[in-house]
């Protein structure tokens, strides 16, 4: 008889394997059965719990957005104003464990997959409108509604822009400045409304 639990166990090894095996690969390039050697399992067990290569990559980036999203409740515990929880979901966006190599591996080839894939892109879809509702959440208490949106339009592209350019470019500023500049920007637009409001 099975242990209770096990499958969720194997689950999980299997996923942490998957975003190993794609970050030392920089792509999809691999095979279930290298996942599956490298979380100690059997590719036919592989197959029985994700079916495919895509279906296994799927859970592994929603396992990365899962931890992404705890992130972000952990750091916005205790926060009262709407400023600070800005400022905590500019941290866990660019925290250390979101730089790690085969997360960023698998950040880059989740958006190449969504231009592929309906699924990809239906998850990068939940998550883009995730990061945009928090932010609008936290900036309609600051601002009128337009303006709320449109600065959470222009936050989400810096934060993901910066995570692409940082992970491509060897001479992409540190993660200290990238956070910084993205502060800057929610800091204009609080002194503008400040000086107009």
């Amino acid at each position: 008889m099975p242990k209770i639990g096990a499958e969720a166990v194997r689950r999980k090894a299997m996923i942490e394997a998957a975003i190993v095996e794609i970050g030392e690969a920089g792509s999809l390039d691999v095979t279930v059965s290298q996942i599956a050697r490298r979380a100690g399992m059997s590719p036919a067990l592989a197959h029985h719990y994700f079916g495919s290569k895509d279906q296994m990559f799927l859970a592994a980036m929603r396992h990365i957005l899962k931890l992404y999203g705890e992130s972000v409740r952990h750091r916005t515990i205790g926060l009262r104003t709407p400023v600070e929880r800005l400022h905590a979901i500019i941290d866990a966006s660019f925290a250390p464990d979101q730089f790690q190599p085969e997360v960023v591996a698998s950040w880059l080839t989740f958006y190449v997959r969504a231009l592929q894939s309906e699924e990809a892109s239906r998850l990068l879809q939940i998550y883009a409108r995730r990061l945009h509702s928090n932010l609008v959440f936290n900036l309609r208490q600051i601002f009128d509604p337009d303006t709320a949106q449109s600065v959470a339009q222009g936050m989400a592209a810096l934060i993901d822009g910066f995570y692409i350019r940082h992970a491509l470019q060897d001479f992409a500023p540190a993660q200290p400045e990238v956070r910084a500049l993205v502060m800057d920007y929610l800091e204009l637009y609080l002194a503008r409304n400040a000086k107009h409001g």
